[in-house]
């Protein structure tokens, strides 16, 4: 079995929580829950054959990029970066907690999380200009917490990349 510590990053109010709960409890809540510190969950999910353990680390959202301790990001084997589709400037927050967290930890694998799909009508990320919107090299997975959707894929996404990383 491999285990793989993956952080949860992302401004406050992403969905970062909802896409954890969904993913390992297959559940939705409308309260809105402020993470304070980090919660750590587990799920283990089969990819191309393998049985791999999840230790996802759902850090607390902050606005500000320089408040993510180092000491969380240790040890990690990659993170998915979550930004809210119907708020652009998380995708700015988005840039700069990549940018961060490389310089911590070096290149290490990960997917950004497009989520909130499910409120369409106040969707900001589509047609952005070119140096707004998100880097070609990112994978990007647009997801929903509250409906499920392509949570999964999320993080079939990001294990595909670790597994290639070994």
């Amino acid at each position: 079995m491999i285990f793989w510590k993956v952080c949860m990053v992302g401004a406050t109010g992403v969905g970062k929580t909802s896409l954890v709960r969904r993913f390992v409890e297959s559940v939705f809540d409308e309260r809105y829950l402020s993470t304070i510190a980090v919660k750590v969950d587990k799920k283990v999910m089969s990819i191309r054959g393998r049985q791999v353990t999840f230790m996802l680390w759902d850090l607390a959202g902050d606005d500000d990029v320089e408040s993510i301790r180092s000491s969380y990001l240790r040890g990690s084997a990659g993170f998915v970066v979550v930004v809210d589709g119907t708020r652009a400037a998380t995708l700015e927050r988005a840039r700069a907690l990549v940018a961060r967290i490389r310089a911590e930890v070096g290149d290490q694998p990960f997917v950004v999380a497009l989520n909130k799909t499910d409120l369409e009508a106040e969707w900001e990320l589509d047609n952005l200009p070119p140096g707004q919107a998100p880097p070609r090299e990112w994978t990007l997975v647009r997801t929903s917490a509250k409906t499920g959707s392509s949570v999964e894929a999320l993080f079939a996404s990001l294990g595909e990349k670790l597994l290639a990383s070994l």
